[in-house]
């Protein structure tokens, strides 16, 4: 018995572990279901959640800069908003691309206001990146899309709004 014990414990532990907290996560507390028309001022930018357009931005890749407010209902409605500032070398460009590529809870769109050359941006949490490489990034999808706080977890992201800025 204390033989099976010893050998479930590493696995055990390592289950408890995987998907952990993200270093470097910014988390907030906005509530959900504010719909509001017009031009909302966020604290966040991007924004991370709060009052947003009553229709929701499709998810999808976009070269243009997004409304804020169409981006934050789709991460009401689970999706993971990846903005870049829009100097971002266009070789990074199209490695988020590829990172996107087949996800259908995703924004990818160049934002006018961000600082950092990447930030990954769901419901309630947000992480900044240097790097498009960087390991967190897939970490961060992993755990927001489809999941964490957003209110209306697999409410559609498409079949709405498609325009940009």
């Amino acid at each position: 018995m204390k033989r099976l014990i010893l050998l479930t414990l590493p696995a055990l532990l390592a289950a408890c572990t995987q998907g952990g907290d993200i270093e470097g996560v910014k988390t907030f507390k906005n509530e959900g279901g504010a719909h509001q028309p017009g031009r909302v001022a966020y604290e966040q930018s991007p924004p991370a959640g709060g009052p947003h357009n009553p229709a929701w931005q499709n998810c999808g890749v976009y070269d243009r800069p997004l409304y804020d407010e169409y981006a934050v209902h789709s991460l009401e409605h689970g999706a993971v908003w990846l903005s870049y500032k829009q100097d971002l070398p266009t070789s990074q460009v199209l490695q988020l691309k590829e990172v996107v590529a087949g996800r259908t809870y995703t924004l990818l769109s160049p934002h006018e206001t961000q600082t950092a050359p990447l930030v990954l941006t769901a419901w309630n949490a947000q992480l900044e990146v240097q790097d498009v490489t960087d390991p967190r990034v897939q970490k961060f999808l992993q755990k927001y899309e489809q999941g964490g706080e957003a209110p209306e977890i697999g409410a559609s992201c498409s079949g709405a709004y498609s325009g940009t800025v």
